[in-house]
């Protein structure tokens, strides 16, 4: 049962801080309150392994002086003594802290209509023995599907519900709850000397959205697809990237449209805005205001509104993602892409990112990709330089067969290149569009990749 304040109790405590902020030097103040329900039950090769249930809160302050430094800090006690100890805190932290231009607070209130719809009401009505049931059925399945499957390492649900407040000293006041829902599977496959672990999961705002039983059957698809993989020869080949591994490539070429990275000269975009760096079918968009997105909110973390923003147009640079303080460095209006916790200062984070899709099916696409390589993971994203663009990753996958499916299981091989000449070298999007967390990606035909094998 929680134990979360009532919300008059939260907006009073809000109000008493910033004012005493005020009071004590600060030129502007905010405060961001964020409280959940969680619950957490998974199996462990079939056996009960975690059931968590429990509730939580925590509530930051920051304050801004009239140089523009700030500081913040958060707890998890609503005491009038330990309140009083934090806000100290708070107001060290910002004296400690070096000068800054360009720091503001919105000045807009609260979005009317609520902003997207992510709080669903049928969250509450899951039981625990619901939670249990799907856990023992995605297990059954993932252990009935394949003999090979030795192991059903894990099935996990989990769901929760979340309230968050946040003020200013400029007046704006606004609440928004949220829920979430999410489960997976991996499994663990053997044959012959060989053996593969690989796993699956959905995630989403919406707990009907939720196919358990599709995520145990696709955890068992993608480790026979790889099991007993093998190096191809060296060469140059077309791959088609699926809906996951291109999610992957678009987070990390969605980090290089972050403000800040721009500003701090790490991001290859930097004087690059109307150019083009993608192939002309590419598009990639940041959108806070999806329908149960798990990005979504109706404003980001300093209380701007979020939006629809295009990064990527059509191959061409089109925009970047901003905060107030980034945004105000531009000399652009902010994307409403600020991101932040009770006890961080703002940062630029995404929302919701994803590629626009295409015409063509998954199934269509491969039917015609015979002699291609299908990557169902790429290796080591996070290694891609984003000043040059450079990468060398690794990929698993399969060989697909002239009739379009992928048989021959690949492991071991490497892509090596340069990031701009892979995005223009994109030839086909998928129309399967399907977002990881926050992150969405279709499938990709890409052209020409040089890979590196037997």
């Amino acid at each position: 049962m929680s134990t979360h304040p009532s919300d008059h109790e939260i907006e009073s405590i809000a109000g008493w801080m910033i004012e005493a902020s005020l009071a004590r030097g600060a030129m502007m103040a905010d405060v961001l309150y964020s409280s959940g329900d969680a619950t957490h039950f998974s199996l462990r090769d079939g056996s009960p392994e975690r059931d968590t249930r429990g509730s939580s809160f925590r509530i930051g302050c920051r304050v801004i002086d009239g140089e523009g430094r700030q500081g913040v800090a958060d707890m998890n006690a609503l005491s009038r003594d330990e309140l009083e100890k934090m806000l100290e805190i708070c107001l060290q932290n910002c004296q400690a802290s070096e000068p800054e231009t360009d720091v503001a607070l919105y000045k807009g209130k609260p979005p009317e209509g609520g902003g997207p719809v992510i709080f669903d009401p049928d969250r509450e009505k899951v039981s625990h023995p619901e939670r249990e049931a799907r856990c023992m059925e995605m297990h059954r399945i993932a252990s009935e599907i394949d003999k090979r499957v030795v192991s059903v390492r894990d099935t996990s649900w989990a769901d929760g519900s979340g309230k968050t407040l946040y003020a200013t000293s400029e007046g704006f006041l606004g609440w928004y709850e949220d829920t979430y829902a999410a489960c997976s599977v991996t499994v663990v496959m053997s044959e012959g000397e060989s053996f593969e672990m690989a796993g699956s999961g959905a995630e989403s705002r919406k707990v009907g959205i939720l196919d358990h039983s599709l995520v145990a059957r696709e955890s068992v698809e993608r480790a026979a697809l790889t099991l007993g993989g093998s190096p191809l020869p060296t060469g140059v080949y077309d791959i088609v990237l699926d809906p996951e591994a291109a999610a992957s490539l678009v987070e990390s070429v969605g980090e290089l449209f972050l403000a800040s990275s721009v500003f701090k000269q790490r991001s290859l975009l930097k004087d690059r805005m109307g150019e083009k760096v993608g192939s002309g079918c590419l598009t990639i968009v940041d959108d806070g205001t999806l329908p149960w997105g798990l990005g979504s909110s109706p404003w980001d973390g300093e209380g701007v509104p979020t939006g629809r923003t295009v990064i990527l147009e059509k191959g061409k640079v089109s925009s970047f993602l901003y905060n107030l303080k980034y945004a105000n460095k531009f000399g652009v209006p902010s994307t409403g892409n600020a991101s932040r916790s009770p006890g961080s200062l703002p940062g630029v984070g995404f929302s919701n990112l994803f590629v626009e899709p295409g015409e063509r099916s998954h199934a269509d696409i491969l039917r015609e990709s015979g002699g291609r390589v299908l990557v169902t993971e790429l290796m080591g994203v996070h290694t891609i330089d984003p000043v040059s663009g450079d990468f060398s990753l690794g990929i698993k996958g399969a060989l697909i067969e002239s009739d379009g499916m992928p048989r021959r299981p690949v492991t071991g091989m490497t892509v090596a290149g340069n990031l701009v000449d892979l995005l223009g070298s994109i030839n086909e999007i998928g129309r399967d569009l399907r977002f990881f967390g926050d992150i969405g990606g279709c499938t990709m035909l890409v052209r020409d990749v040089s890979m590196a094998g037997s």
